[in-house]
């Protein structure tokens, strides 16, 4: 996604493109919205011309015309009607289509965001998607429910006015048009390219605020119970200071401006200019005092809109923004499919010379060689930020290699259609994130058609089973409404629904990071049940749940530094011998026994 800077480069053009792209399909509806709303303002507008000829009916010498005054009551009552009917159906017909719009965006950010490859995400905060798809979507609002009948309204309204006006007297109607055109002048001041720039740093740094706030309220209990509450309330404020920075500066950019154009266009001004003017005429009788009247009355019809004309345009602009930050994120390149699939024959995993970089020039993972073979487990080990994650996430193809190949079954795995891509390869992170279903929905996100006796085996392999009939409805308790889980208990939901998907490729990464020991080892045996036939990959940082492990791959720097098994690797001495002493002492039958060994050093 794009900084304010580089929106800030591109210019309006580009985001008044994505805009005119967005609403091109509500053309005809938004043409009917217009129409409407200048039936509508011509209407409202009728009272007022109304009042102004029966009281110049009423005030002038000599009898006074019942046919005028009836004619003018009968027209200005039929005139409110026309208001209220077609402002009704200007109004409901831009919701409407606010609605479709809304929802039209929506969609078709989900379906894009359901095509975007996964490792994209975790280079994106949560508030920063936020910001997209709800309060950018929601700025659209009033681009197509209010700010076309306001800019009608600020255009046919003067416009009528003018030319009724000018018709009783033009000398009067230049000074009244002196506050419309002085405050036309201050408006477009206000839309100048400094005040866009200060704009998109304000909305940057709103943004940021949202971000570190989702951020911070979503680990708030891990904050508190590790007491960092203060390092993490540092990123909020700093994120809140900048706000406030950017916030007073543009606030001095536009207040002068602002405060001047909100005097010039507000009624006690406007009726000041004109009545000044408007006794000089009398005074020196080049108007009778009647011709006043619609001056008074419609002099702040000439204003009004102006001033409405200038919050729609803040709307358009903030709606360009937006529609702008829309089209940056459906510009996100989505995961390559393959013209003609193939079908993987097995479930031997391969990596060949794979190097992966987040950014050029910078690669995170370097000529990795690596063969995962069916029915064994495979486990990554290393330092934080070695790639192992980032190794991890090659094999669902939540990332593409930069230079490489990845191949399941003798199939590079771009050449595997996405849908059979992951019905073959199921994943367990460490950071969970469970859907607002029931317990039963989540375990069954991969198989929705799995019947509960199968849901009920996954959770019992997973030691969860008990714990959910401890929730107030069982299996069909809903996560986050009437069923809170701990991390762990969370953890071995999702290891449920990657057991119950029974994909032939399983990768961990950090599966049990918050389990108690015997949970671990229970899970850790559950799935050497399933280890016949199965491909697993493991990322442990507690080498222990890794002591059964076929192979294991130590990572430093993104490169392989050593390779073999727990035994082999201890008996070199090399760096996963010294990252097990690190870690713990164990007895010299540990490798055979794992199983009576927990984290400590205590035994069961």
């Amino acid at each position: 996604m794009t900084t304010e800077a580089d929106t800030a480069e591109q210019g309006d053009s580009p985001a008044g493109q994505a805009l005119t792209g967005l609403l091109r399909p509500h053309r005809l509806g938004l043409a009917a919205v217009l129409a409407f709303q200048i039936v509508s303002a011509l209407g409202g507008l009728i009272p007022l011309i109304a009042v102004v000829e029966l009281g110049r009916a009423l005030l002038r010498q000599g009898p006074v015309d019942e046919d005028h005054v009836w004619a003018a009551v009968t027209v200005g009552a039929i005139g409110l009607l026309v208001r209220v009917l077609f402002g009704a159906l200007s109004s409901g017909i831009g919701h409407l289509i606010d609605g479709e719009l809304q929802l039209s965006v929506r969609r078709l950010l989900a379906e894009h965001l359901g095509r975007v490859p996964l490792g994209w995400y975790s280079r994106r905060s949560s508030g920063e998607l936020n910001q997209v798809v709800q309060s950018d979507v929601g700025d659209l609002h009033p681009l197509t429910a209010h700010t076309p009948g306001e800019i009608a309204s600020a255009i046919v309204v003067p416009l009528t006015s003018l030319v009724y006006l000018f018709l009783i007297n033009w000398r009067l109607t230049l000074v009244a048009l002196a506050p419309v055109l002085l405050g036309l002048v201050l408006n477009l001041m206000l839309m100048s390219d400094k005040r866009r720039r200060d704009q998109l740093a304000l909305d940057g740094a709103m943004g940021r605020i949202a971000g570190s706030a989702v951020e911070f309220v979503e680990g708030i209990s891990v904050v508190k119970a590790f007491g960092a509450s203060g390092r993490a309330h540092r990123a909020f404020i700093k994120a809140a200071d900048d706000f406030a920075d950017y916030f007073l500066a543009w606030v001095r950019g536009v207040a002068a401006l602002g405060a001047l154009a909100s005097l010039v266009l507000s009624p006690p001004f406007v009726l000041v200019v004109i009545l000044t003017g408007g006794a000089a005429l009398i005074t020196t009788d080049a108007m009778p005092p009647a011709d006043l009247l619609p001056f008074l009355l419609l002099g702040l019809a000439l204003t009004a809109p102006v001033a409405a004309l200038g919050h729609g345009l803040d709307d358009v602009q903030a709606a360009q923004r937006a529609a702008g930050r829309i089209q940056d994120l459906l510009r996100v390149p989505p995961l390559p499919e393959p013209a003609r699939p193939v079908a993987p024959s097995g479930h031997r995993v391969e990596l060949r010379d794979v190097c992966f970089s987040y950014e050029p020039g910078h690669e995170v993972l370097r000529g990795i060689d690596l063969v995962l073979e069916p029915g064994t487990v495979t486990a990554l080990v290393g330092a934080s930020g070695g790639g192992k994650s980032t190794l991890a996430q090659l094999l669902p193809r939540f990332l593409d290699p930069t230079r490489g190949t990845v191949s399941l079954g003798g199939v590079d795995l771009r050449d595997i259609a996405s849908r059979d891509l992951y019905r073959l390869v199921s994943f367990v992170f460490q950071d969970v994130r469970l859907l607002r279903a029931s317990v039963a929905d989540n375990i069954a996100l991969a198989v929705p058609r799995a019947g509960r006796e199968d849901v009920v085996r996954a959770a019992r392999l997973a030691r969860i089973h008990e714990r959910i009939l401890e929730l107030p409805c069982g299996y069909d308790s809903v996560i986050g409404e009437d069923a809170g889980l701990s991390g762990g208990e969370a953890q071995r939901i999702s290891i449920a629904r990657a057991l119950l998907a029974d994909a032939p490729v399983l990768v961990l990464d950090e599966a049990t990071a918050f389990a108690d020991p015997r949970t671990e080892r229970d899970v850790r045996r559950a799935l050497d049940t399933l280890r016949e036939n199965r491909t697993q990959l493991v990322i442990a940082h507690r080498l222990e749940t890794i002591a059964e492990a076929d192979t294991v791959v130590v990572l430093e720097d993104g490169v392989v530094s050593e390779r073999g098994t727990p035994a082999e690797l201890l008996a070199t001495e090399g760096r996963f011998a010294a990252m097990w002493e690190a870690q713990q002492t164990w007895p010299d039958d540990a490798l055979q026994d794992p199983g009576t060994a927990t984290k400590g050093g205590e035994y069961q």
